[in-house]
């Protein structure tokens, strides 16, 4: 068993649905990134606007750089979880 194994999520129901979530969570950052810099984008086209410009684009690189974090944070969670059927497998 190892991180970023695609065995780790079929395991059972519960990791399919540990997987699951995590998916949304990632796809939901994802897209306030995206609006992040594109609202951050059209604000820029206004003098008046570029502070508040720059701070969308602060959010959305902020909430680039928590897409991967989720990533190997599900990994973790997932790859333990596999730890744990181990040892409750080996016991009976």
């Amino acid at each position: 068993m190892k991180l970023f194994d695609h065995k780790n999520r079929e395991r059972n129901d519960h990791t399919r649905r540990i997987y699951a979530l995590y998916e949304i969570a990632h796809t939901a950052v994802d897209f306030l990134a995206a609006v992040s810099f594109l609202i951050g984008s059209v604000l820029f086209l206004f003098p008046d606007y570029e502070t508040p410009a720059v701070w969308l684009f602060i959010l959305g690189s902020v909430f680039f750089m928590a897409k991967p974090t989720l990533r190997l944070l599900r990994e973790i969670q997932l790859y333990r979880m596999g730890q744990l059927d181990s040892l409750a497998g080996r016991s009976s």
